[in-house]
């Protein structure tokens, strides 16, 4: 029996739901309550699963021997490298702005949002939580981020025995987390009928809306690919290049393989052991950098998913005609930062770590069946750019450390 790929049902739940909003207009109540589901079901797993996802991580990269200069210097490659393809992101839909002046239906529900609002200091602030319980409650996702992080470090600072029991029980975790998170992203096709043929209802007799729709997302992913190609074209090789000392031409020919691979599986796991073969083989990186960088990179290093992330909070933003404000924004950057550490390596994670960003501003996540129609192709191209950044790390921190070979 043929089995359609998920991209694939996403693509025909969106044409059904256009059909079905347009032409059974006075039944789509009969299909939105999926789409409201379908967000409460993500809402459900994501405090679980970015504080699992994180604490894990920094527990399993976080043991003494990592502690060194090789970890530091890894760890300032990802944080610089993710906040420069985030800003890159934000200037460039700030720029394009393919949001704005959009008819999209939404301006029924602007009175209903409460955005946040706040000084900078108090977004600080705000990130210690006085009852993490309530972080947990509210979602307030700053707070749990900084709490997961906090509580994994201090997990190594224990004794053996008792970092491996709670080490053995995040990783537990994460994996059940994860397998729940795969689960809610199987009935994406059913949410995306949901929430489109809602909007599509609202504005059914409109044939300009649905025009509309089409040049938003497509300039939407202009910003997208613009920021992704200037990432991983501009800033990715300068870095190479003047700090690592590494032809950024000759690397990139010898990563051939495996960014065709990223980029048809939409998957920095599953390229994984290629990455290590490349840079181990043609680059002449160590084993004891790749197998450090390298798996490092796949789990908290994702350039291109920060930088989508941020353009598709602030798309989102747009078209609600909601205008956030310079600290608003700053909290896109941050959340975008620290939410990509926890995105999983598989195809559609990043659909969750969207409700991250757009609950820490206080958007709605009805916002996500905008760009789910076009998510497949930019989650190809993003993971291209995640996995491209990972290998100039090793490569850069390699050479650093004297520990290549041929480049």
């Amino acid at each position: 029996m043929l089995k359609l790929k998920l991209h694939w049902q996403i693509l025909i739940a969106l044409i059904a739901a256009i059909l079905y909003g347009l032409f059974l207009t006075e039944f789509v109540d009969y299909v939105s309550w999926m789409g409201t589901l379908f967000l409460r079901a993500l809402q459900m797993v994501v405090v679980p699963l970015i504080l699992s996802s994180i604490i894990s991580g920094v527990t399993n990269i976080g043991s003494g021997s990592n502690l060194g200069r090789l970890g530091l210097k890894t760890m300032l490659y990802y944080v610089l490298t993710s906040t420069f393809a985030i800003l890159t992101g934000l200037f460039l839909v700030n720029l394009i702005q393919p949001g704005v002046g959009a008819d999209l239906g939404f301006s029924q529900v602007i009175d209903g949002l409460e955005v946040t609002e706040g000084s900078f200091g108090d977004t600080l602030l705000n990130i210690v939580p006085k009852n993490i319980f309530e972080a947990f409650a509210k979602g307030n996702m700053l707070s749990v981020i900084f709490f997961a992080i906090l509580f994994g470090f201090f997990i190594i600072q224990v004794e053996n025995k008792y970092q491996t029991i709670l080490t053995d029980f995040f990783n537990s975790t994460f994996e059940v987390m994860m397998k729940v998170t795969l689960f809610v992203i199987k009935f994406a096709p059913l949410g995306i009928l949901g929430i489109v043929a809602k909007v599509v209802a609202e504005q059914a007799g409109d044939p300009a809306m649905l025009l509309d729709i089409m040049k938003r997302l497509g300039m939407f992913m202009v910003a997208v690919l613009a920021g992704l190609g200037f990432h991983a074209f501009i800033t990715l090789p300068l870095i190479v290049k003047f700090i690592g000392g590494v032809n950024p031409i000759k690397h990139f020919k010898a990563m051939t393989t495996p960014l065709l691979t990223a980029f048809s599986t939409a998957s920095s796991n599953a390229t994984l052991p290629l990455t290590m073969e490349a840079v181990q083989s043609n680059d002449g990186v160590s084993v004891k950098i790749s197998s450090f960088t390298l798996p490092m990179g796949a789990t908290v290093n994702m350039d291109g998913t920060a930088l989508y992330e941020c353009v598709v909070a602030m798309f989102i933003a747009q078209a609600y005609g909601i205008d956030l404000s310079f600290t608003q924004q700053v909290i896109v950057v941050i959340t975008a930062l620290l939410a990509s550490i926890g995105t999983a390596g598989i195809p559609m994670a990043s659909l969750v770590m969207m409700t991250i960003i757009l609950s820490a501003v206080g958007l709605p996540l009805e916002g996500v069946g905008l760009v789910l129609a076009v998510d497949r192709i930019l989650d190809m191209c993003r993971t291209t750019v995640n996995v491209w950044s990972d290998s100039c790390g090793a490569v850069t921190i390699a050479k650093s450390e004297g520990e290549t070979l041929k480049i």
